[in-house]
């Protein structure tokens, strides 16, 4: 059995920075001729617009957010190093496509090789970063597969490092946006590479193909993708104020639309939603009487951070319903579940999300145990 309590977050304290004002009316998102695309808030990981999220296409060069990834890794974990040297096989100066222009049997560090897959797209330096790392690009890939497992990427398989086609090399925007969150929530550091508008090497200086970098200061990465099957990718990110969103397009037929599809998804999330922090990872939400324990009051709270993106001008109708068990008995161990919280607009549930012990309450002593069940009978 569970006892409830309705807040009503315009009348108590949880009310963060809630806008003022009448509602802002939605209207549909812009018109998006891909074949695919998707737009999701990074804090709240709502979709605010998308079509054919799921589906598995080719990612061209987006493959490179995942060689990218994967080398952040190996970083963070210390199994390389940015000033490592990295002898240049002829299969990496051979591959086709966009280049970085790396010349064979030429050490080349790893930081300029990272630069070179960021910013300049180049596939021979992909492939030479595979082969440091896994031994070849096969073994890459695996492990490229196996990162994608890990972060929940479950309709994505890599074949090769590059995003050159392959029958069986797919992912979908859904997958991407999932990867993008976890780019920038991981390595935070090497995802600020994404902003870098060009790069220097052997003296030739390219520029990021991602135009909005130039167009929309608010724009911060990620990376753009063609074949002439996959078509026109691209992934965006942009932060104004403290709101980030992340758009996906796929398979679009130009450089230009792309860039124009994309621009329009983040300026339509950025101008009819608003996202705010709710609930504080760790930060108690309620307290609850617990019997026969050490202690009386047990503080709930959340295992992980809350948020939510709302229609702006909604924020302050949200309503929180706590729902807490009833006669909760020591001993009581940290993280056990004894209630939930849900977050309500009107007739929509927007969140759901368990209350758990912030701290234990060891078994109380045999006096503390009579007194109390004592109190229990007529509780």
């Amino acid at each position: 059995m569970r006892s409830t309590l309705v807040v009503v977050f315009a009348a108590c304290g949880l009310l963060l920075t809630a806008s003022a004002g009448a509602q802002t009316l939605v209207p549909k998102p812009p018109d998006v001729s891909a074949p695919a695309y998707m737009l999701v808030d990074f804090t709240s990981g709502l979709q605010l617009a998308g079509d054919n999220v799921d589906a598995r296409l080719e990612p061209a060069s987006l493959t490179k957010m995942m060689t990218a990834y994967v080398v952040f890794a190996e970083l963070t974990e210390g199994n390389i190093a940015l000033d490592d040297l990295v002898l240049i096989s002829e299969k990496a100066w051979r591959t086709g496509g966009s280049k970085m222009f790396v010349e064979v049997d030429k050490q080349v560090d790893v930081e300029s090789l990272l630069k070179g897959v960021i910013v300049q797209s180049g596939n021979d330096a992909s492939v030479a970063l595979a082969e440091f790392i896994a031994g070849d690009e096969s073994a890459f890939a695996n492990l490229m597969n196996q990162y994608a497992v890990r972060l929940g990427m479950k309709d994505s398989n890599f074949q090769n490092s590059t995003g050159l086609p392959d029958d069986d090399h797919y992912t979908t925007a859904a997958d991407l946006v999932t990867l993008s969150i976890a780019m920038i929530r991981d390595f935070p550091t090497f995802y600020q590479w994404h902003a870098i508008k060009s790069f220097k090497w052997n003296d030739i200086d390219q520029r990021n193909r991602n135009k909005l970098l130039w167009r929309d200061d608010s724009v911060d990465g990620i990376k753009t993708g063609y074949t002439s099957s996959a078509g026109y990718c691209m992934v965006t990110s942009a932060l104004r104020e403290d709101m980030r969103l992340i758009a996906v397009v796929l398979g679009s037929k130009s450089q230009k639309i792309r860039a124009k599809e994309s621009q329009a998804l983040l300026n339509f999330g950025f101008r009819f939603y608003e996202t705010h922090e709710v609930y504080a990872r760790g930060a108690p939400l309620t307290k609850v009487r617990v019997w026969k324990g050490e202690r009386e009051e047990l503080d709930l709270g959340l295992m992980a951070s809350l948020a939510v993106t709302v229609p702006r001008g909604q924020f302050k109708k949200l309503e929180a319903t706590v729902e807490v068990d009833a006669d909760i008995v020591a001993p009581v161990a940290k993280g056990e579940t004894h209630g939930r919280v849900v977050l309500q607009l009107g007739d929509e549930q927007i969140a759901q999300r368990p209350l758990v012990a912030l701290t234990e309450i060891p078994e109380g002593g045999l006096w503390r145990k009579l007194q109390d069940n004592v109190k229990l009978l007529f509780h």
